[in-house]
């Protein structure tokens, strides 16, 4: 009975790393859905009226912590902070939009 060589047994071990590796990157690219917001739809923002409902959040909040449910106040402020942030993407989105002229 012959063994390998360590420089053979590494070299082996090697390739079929390699190639395993290979193939569940192809693998994982073939499977991938299409780069496209909410499964193709277009996104619309309508920064006004998030403002106004995060506006309204906020007062919400407020008037929460004033009658001491500080639980549900610290939630409406947590969601008042995401429709901010999603307000700050989406103009953040339209002023990096590619210009027609470039």
């Amino acid at each position: 009975m012959t063994y390998a060589t360590p420089p053979r047994r590494t070299l082996t071990a090697l390739t079929m790393t390699t190639l395993l590796a290979g193939g569940l990157l192809l693998g994982q690219t073939a499977a991938a859905p299409d780069a496209s917001a909410a499964g193709g739809k277009k996104v619309v923002c309508e920064v006004d009226k998030m403002r106004q409902q995060s506006h309204s959040l906020r007062a919400r909040a407020a008037r929460l912590q004033r009658l001491g449910a500080t639980a549900e106040a610290r939630k409406a402020r947590a969601q008042a902070d995401a429709l901010d942030r999603r307000v700050r993407a989406c103009v953040d989105a339209d002023g990096n939009a590619p210009k027609p002229w470039n």
